[in-house]
């Protein structure tokens, strides 16, 4: 089901970022719901104290211990910082990390479609990071403690019950599918067909991240990978070649029969990719210095989706995610952008009369009076 078209302003830039920041506003009626795999990230901080004589590595002072949710967590929580709420379906571990994954939300996250397993661990992804009192922190290792994947067909049957309560007002759908085995192609198929039989004025949009099996998904509102996860699923090279970047959109287009595919591109920013319509390249927005990347994929499909939800087109919502995208890769760790943040990144951004409006993709949003 496509969404309906949104009524767009003159091609005048205050016109255009008027529309953006209205889109803004209207987060924090919105409520999304996330589905997915739940991961604690750990960050650990030390200053580098010397070089250990029984071995050439650095000895860290330790000064603090962090922890934040990753994958699925991660983008609720970057959906209940922008102002709107998030509802999360997923699984932890009767451990103490999940105990403090739990703890660790934002707290316009609604945890209570999340089970608690004894047979599970919960994964973690520790980063140890050191530095000194004047220089940044710089990540040295990463010490991964997986969970045991894929899930027994039990605990995914357990969690799949709670999706459809949960689904109850929510305005968009967002799957975070890690590898882990609780989302999959069935899974999300069953979602859309759950949210198309809903009558709602605006249909709701079912967005997707799958970072190992993107082509299993067939029919879902959207997706947005990243490039280098293009590039292993195609098993091509994109890098600066913009035709080789051109057939793997539409490829993907046709293989998964979405209504749009966002690839994001790192410091090349991002490309949308929709039927019979030209590609839309949006340019990295702030500084190509970026600080850290860690999360950053869970932020751009949480504004994304929840811009949709607001009513945005997809190459609306497409800005507002590179907007956010641009924000939280200058923050360190797993990190989330507030909605003041987006409003000053729209109203300081002057590029947007560069862009071409004309561009602006499939029916969405409100219909056009006749």
């Amino acid at each position: 089901m496509l969404i309906a078209r949104s009524i767009h302003p003159l091609p005048g830039e205050a016109e255009r970022r008027e529309r953006l920041l209205a889109l803004v506003d209207g987060f924090s009626s919105r409520r999304v719901l996330v589905v997915g795999d739940l991961i604690a990230d750990e960050f650990i901080y030390g200053e580098i104290a010397r070089v250990s004589r029984e071995a050439p590595v650095l000895i860290l002072k330790y000064d603090a211990t962090e922890m934040v949710a990753g994958g699925a967590g991660n983008a609720a929580s970057n959906v209940a910082a922008l102002g709107a709420r998030a509802r999360l379906v997923g699984l932890v571990g009767a451990d103490p990390e999940g105990r403090r994954l739990l703890s660790s939300f934002h707290r316009g996250v609604d945890r209570a479609h999340v089970v608690r397993a004894r047979q599970y661990r919960t994964p973690v992804k520790t980063r140890i990071l050191a530095g000194g009192v004047h220089a940044a922190r710089q990540q040295v290792v990463r010490i991964d403690r997986d969970a045991d994947w894929p899930l027994e067909k039990a605990i995914s049957a357990a969690l799949a019950k709670r999706i459809e309560p949960a689904l109850e007002a929510c305005d968009a759908v967002l799957l975070s599918d890690y590898g882990s085995g609780l989302v999959t192609p069935v899974l999300a198929e069953a979602i859309r067909r759950a949210v198309a039989r809903r009558a709602r004025r605006r249909p709701i949009p079912v967005l997707l991240d799958s970072r190992y099996r993107l082509l299993d998904y067939r029919g879902l509102t959207t997706c947005t990978p990243n490039e280098s996860e293009v590039e292993a699923v195609l098993a091509i090279h994109i890098g600066d070649d913009g035709e080789a970047l051109e057939r793997a959109g539409r490829l993907l287009l046709r293989r998964t029969l979405m209504q749009a595919v966002l690839i994001t591109r790192g410091s090349r920013g991002m490309a949308l990719f929709q039927p019979r319509q030209p590609t839309v390249h949006v340019p990295i927005f702030g500084s190509d210095e970026v600080t850290d990347v860690t999360g950053a994929g869970d932020t751009v499909i949480a504004t994304f989706g929840l811009a949709l939800a607001a009513g945005a087109s997809f190459y609306e919502a497409a800005r507002l995610a590179n907007y956010a995208g641009g924000l939280v890769v200058m923050k360190r760790g797993t990190a989330t952008v507030s909605p003041q943040e987006l409003i000053d990144a729209v109203t300081s951004d002057h590029d947007t009369a560069l862009e071409s409006w004309a561009q602006e993709g499939p029916a969405q949003g409100r219909r056009a009076q006749s």
